[in-house]
């Protein structure tokens, strides 16, 4: 219980970033899609940019996780329909609720109660995708 104490503390402090600069706001959030300020995207833009760095350090390094396995980091097939229509779903859910999946316990921790819609909504879908994986095309 105690070694993993420690993402439960970096998660805490990563909730306290995201509601401090606002990217929880659903605000913000709609100001992007409706073009109205380049927050969002300055934001989304250096994350990108975070990951690529960080991508190529572990390659370049071999870096292991925290439990000293290798960490392998192999692309994904991509299915056009498959991609374009759990993209226009999760667009669509971000869009309605103000919120991609990543923040919605921070906002939850925020005190916004009403996000629980958007959880349980969001552990459904996960649920029925379980169920319907092994029917969809690959």
């Amino acid at each position: 219980m105690l070694k993993h104490l420690k993402f439960l503390i970096i998660g805490i402090f990563f909730g306290i970033v995201l509601i401090k600069s606002e990217v929880i706001s659903w605000f913000r959030i709609q100001e992007m899609f409706h073009f109205q300020s380049y927050f969002m995207y300055a934001i989304i833009g250096s994350a990108v940019v975070v990951g690529a760095i960080s991508v190529q350090i572990i390659k370049r390094s071999n870096l292991k996780s925290f439990s000293g396995e290798e960490i392998n980091l192999t692309g994904k097939p991509f299915n056009k329909v498959g991609n374009t229509l759990g993209g226009l779903i999760f667009g669509f859910g971000w869009a309605l609720t103000g919120a991609c999946p990543g923040p919605l316990y921070a906002l939850l921790g925020a005190g916004y109660w009403a996000i629980l819609i958007a959880i349980i909504s969001a552990l459904l879908g996960v649920i029925v995708y379980g169920y319907l994986r092994p029917k969809l095309p690959h």
